[in-house]
């Protein structure tokens, strides 16, 4: 009788063999192939058909797997730029809303008149203050314009450095 109630298969009775024991179930495809029935017959093209082969499919999977995790990485670098500008305009258009709202008053429309057009109220007279002329920088040699000059590039080269103790 078999042991199997589902197939109709009959299953071979005969007992293993003394010489299949400790053998691999694995034994065709761990024994090597016959030249003739491989598919390329010479050790050396074999090698580079093999090396070959793993380089497309190296070539392949990362065009799959590294080049998109890289765009991905980019992305969030241009992501944090966009955060960047978009907190920067906000601010700035706040700082306008501020200055519209500013100006929707009366003493905002007269203070801008005042800027824009030079708005004189009766009573008031107008005097303009023009700003100093920029010194000249190209003085002679000698006394007393050396002194001058050292001033200059005193005052132009800001605070003198702190010294380390």
């Amino acid at each position: 009788m078999s042991r199997s109630k589902t197939t109709a298969i009959p299953r071979p009775t005969e007992p293993a063999k003394a010489s299949d024991e400790g053998r691999s179930r694995l034994g065709d495809f761990t024994r090597p192939i016959p030249v003739e029935k491989r598919i390329l017959q010479r050790p050396k093209v074999a090698l580079f058909g093999g090396v070959f082969v793993l380089l497309v499919i190296g070539t392949i999977a990362g065009a799959v797997f590294i080049l998109p995790i890289q765009t991905w990485l980019d992305q969030d670098d241009s992501l944090v730029q966009r955060q960047t500008q978009l907190d920067e305009l906000e601010r700035v258009n706040g700082e306008l809303a501020a200055e519209v709202d500013r100006l929707e008053t009366e003493d905002g429309i007269r203070e801008a008149a005042r800027e824009e057009i030079g708005f004189v109220e009766a009573g008031e007279e107008r005097s303009s203050i023009l700003p100093l002329p920029p010194l000249p920088r190209n003085l002679p040699d000698g006394w007393p314009y050396n002194v001058v000059t050292g001033i200059i590039a005193a005052r132009t080269a800001g605070p003198a450095p702190v010294a380390a103790d």
